[in-house]
């Protein structure tokens, strides 16, 4: 092997050294009904090795030319691609041409949720995602109703997706080990994944509930211009955190119809 690549705090990289729960990982996916998996910020190849004995097409896709350098030299491999790029600003689409693809990685923690959201909006591609997210942050992801840290990304995620905490990951096995545990969770398409309603509105209203999420959903969603005959359903006395995510579809799906009553 070649010389060790140094992590990078602007980066937010932590170098997993556990082979034991990077094979872990590796194994998270079902690779049911797909062939190319993406594999987001690699380093020095620990969870990439398992994946490339898969009978599967990987890309490892990194920001950190000294990463790709490793990667090259240490994983000659028909079966991967090794790509320097900035996942938030690549256009996912031209990777695997219409063909759909897993997304698993060991997150760099400062961008995780914004590659969940991105996932989202590639949806009709991704049937399955599997990771490392800082604890907390996967927790919420997979959190139900009812709950204080169920919010924006908990609803947006769930509406498309069935989540699942897997296990938790302790920091001494990370070099440098990070300040706070992390957490690797699976995503896996829901069969219906198309929404009952107007996406957009339906973003609108999850994200405006909860940026209030203390207020009943009569005050926080003021902006939308609902009709007081709507605001007289027992659904808006509730708060944001109350609602399931098939409220959420039925609440947009009330806004909708409540818009065209009115015009």
């Amino acid at each position: 092997m070649s010389k060790q690549v140094r992590a990078k705090k602007h980066l937010g990289q932590h170098f997993l050294h556990d082979e034991r729960i990077a094979e872990k990982i590796s194994n998270s996916l079902t690779l049911k009904g797909y062939k190319n998996v993406l594999e987001i910020g690699p380093g020095m190849g620990v969870l990439t090795k398992y994946l490339i004995k898969k009978d599967i097409q990987v890309i490892a896709m990194d920001l950190d030319s000294e990463s790709i350098d490793y990667l090259e030299k240490n994983y000659p491999n028909e079966n991967l691609q090794i790509l320097e790029a900035d996942f938030l600003k690549t256009e996912l689409s031209d990777l695997f041409g219409k063909e759909p693809f897993a997304i698993i990685g060991n997150f760099p923690y400062n961008i995780s949720t914004q590659i969940v959201f991105k996932t989202l909006e590639y949806r009709t591609q991704i049937p399955e995602f599997s990771g490392m997210f800082q604890k907390e942050v996967a927790q919420r992801i997979c959190e139900k109703e009812g709950s204080k840290t169920y919010g924006i990304l908990s609803v947006l995620t769930q509406a498309f997706y069935d989540a699942e905490y897997l296990f938790t990951v302790k920091p001494g096995v990370f070099n440098p080990p990070p300040k706070v545990d992390s957490g690797v969770l699976r995503l896996r398409r829901k069969a219906n994944f198309s929404l009952p309603c107007d996406e957009k509105l339906f973003y609108k209203v999850v994200k405006t509930a909860f940026q209030q999420r203390r207020k009943t959903l009569r005050n926080s969603l003021k902006t939308l211009n609902i009709s007081d005959k709507l605001k007289e359903d027992s659904i808006f006395g509730q708060r944001p955190e109350q609602l399931s995510v098939s409220q959420f579809i039925s609440l947009t799906q009330k806004i909708e119809n409540d818009a065209v009553s009115t015009h």
